[in-house]
């Protein structure tokens, strides 16, 4: 994909660009299982670790664990330890964090306003590959 084409206007493409595509690196993030609920799930604002197990209903402690170090990791989330007994531990998305509302909104109202579509096209397409229409995948 030619990266040049697709940046904001005024943006440049750079060395560090090329070397790791932001789009790649973003849906690396994001685009695994839980790290949109948990993003989600922070926005109204800080949380401890033990809310977020309620609230992301199915995810284990490790998954939460990995999930929220790889968040940090990035720079989208900030952990706070308070000095007391026992320790309080917060989650708190960063000001980079934050900035992923608009666009994890945007998803959200594409996915609401498309999901019939989608499925029936699932459905069908489902139902020509039983009935043995299936067609060849075209090569390049």
């Amino acid at each position: 994909m030619d990266l040049v084409l697709l940046l904001p206007a005024g943006v440049t493409l750079t060395s560090t660009m090329k070397e790791h595509c932001p789009l790649r690196d973003t849906l690396d993030r994001l685009g695994d299982r839980w790290t949109v609920i948990v993003v989600v799930l922070l926005l109204p604002g800080p949380r401890r670790f033990t809310e977020l197990m309620r609230a992301a209903e199915g995810i284990s402690q490790r998954m939460l664990t990995h999930t929220l170090r790889g968040l940090e990791r990035d720079g989208l989330v900030t952990r706070t330890v308070h000095a007391c007994v026992p320790p309080k531990v917060e989650y708190e998305l960063t000001a980079i964090g934050h900035s992923l509302a608009g666009p994890l909104t945007e998803l959200l109202h594409w996915s609401v306003r498309h999901q019939e579509a989608v499925l029936a096209a699932r459905q069908t397409y489902d139902t020509d590959s039983v009935e043995g229409s299936e067609k060849a995948p075209q090569g390049d």
